[in-house]
């Protein structure tokens, strides 16, 4: 996975440097759609998949806990699946927050365990099955639209408003995994996430391809922007893409006046606790992080320091919650 996605990967144009790498993005793309449309083993329980078109984050992972959500409001058992990049355990293994640490496990597990009963298993099928064994009614897949292992009753394609699809080629040359419209028809609809005129053109696409688009927002906890509203931050983060925190704290009415921004799941260090220290008072401001940022700081950070940090969980907003349970209906044992 990669830690920091190339700039010229979001550019509307393709850069001479996309041109040159667009050769091993054909090949790589035409080898990601056979994979994509081999046949997957039936897991005995339906499987949603919430993945995306790109490598890199596009909100996958508050998506996935949303429709946990609105499942067990049906009176479903939802099962959260990962693979558990960036943990040691390679699984089938139930996710204990209490006992678990994100060097076992990987932090965006960690984190969804503490919204929903999670499974890492790098075997897909075997991380099924443990849940299906565990009481699951249903299975959401967080990730693996491209993987074959599983048959999906309900794929899902997750796609930012700001970035959506990049230049349009596929790695190395651009941000697609394959595809994009080869990608389309193995999904059943596509979320937008946030607005813009690249995910708007991504939206298009889907449209004229008759797959349904929702359209959702990422919206910061109340607490947090009671606390963000009118204060200077630094934005201390570890994701695939950094910027959309800072804009996020920006939308808060925060001011950030500074950025310390890792590659996507760092692992932090005592040195890094104190250097995003130094900077707070250095410009008199509070420190912001994402709630899985949060997962590998809890241990590092200083209680003394607690007051001056801000943990900022987002969660997803569907703007027409009839579209999305109608695209759940009839899935698991309540439908």
């Amino acid at each position: 996975m990669l830690r920091r996605a190339p700039r010229f990967w979001w550019r509307e144009t393709p850069t001479l440097l996309a041109r040159l790498l667009q050769p091993l993005g054909f090949l790589y793309g035409r080898i990601t759609l056979r994979r994509m449309r081999q046949p997957g083993a039936d897991a005995g329980l339906p499987v949603i998949c919430v993945g995306n078109f790109i490598a890199g984050g596009a909100g996958k992972t508050p998506t996935a806990i949303a429709i946990a959500r609105l499942l067990e409001e049906r009176g479903e058992k939802p099962f959260v699946l990962m693979r558990g990049y960036g943990g040691r355990l390679a699984g089938p293994v139930e996710v204990d927050p209490d006992r678990h640490r994100a060097v076992d496990v990987g932090d965006e597990p960690l984190l969804m365990a503490r919204h929903a009963r999670t499974v890492i298993a790098r075997d897909r099928v075997a991380g099924a099955r443990l849940a299906r064994g565990l009481g699951a009614s249903i299975v959401v897949m967080d990730d693996g639209l491209q993987n074959p292992s599983l048959l999906k009753q309900l794929r899902l394609a997750v796609v930012d408003g700001t970035s959506g699809a990049g230049n349009g080629l596929c790695l190395p040359a651009g941000p697609l995994r394959a595809p994009l419209a080869e990608q389309l028809s193995e999904t059943d609809a596509v979320i937008v996430i946030g607005s813009g005129d690249a995910g708007e053109r991504v939206a298009a696409i889907a449209r004229a391809a008759k797959k349904p688009v929702l359209a959702a927002v990422l919206k910061p906890a109340d607490a947090a922007v009671e606390r963000l509203l009118g204060r200077k931050v630094v934005a201390l983060s570890g994701i695939g893409r950094p910027e959309k925190f800072a804009e996020t704290l920006r939308d808060a009415g925060a001011t950030v006046a500074a950025e310390q921004a890792h590659g996507d799941h760092h692992a932090y260090r005592q040195v890094d606790v104190a250097a995003a220290l130094a900077t707070s008072r250095e410009h008199s401001a509070l420190i912001a992080t994402t709630e899985k940022d949060w997962t590998k700081l809890a241990p590092l950070w200083p209680e003394d320091a607690r007051e001056a940090l801000v943990v900022v969980p987002v969660s997803l907003v569907f703007a027409e919650p009839v579209a999305i349970a109608a695209l759940l209906a009839g899935l698991g044992k309540a439908g």
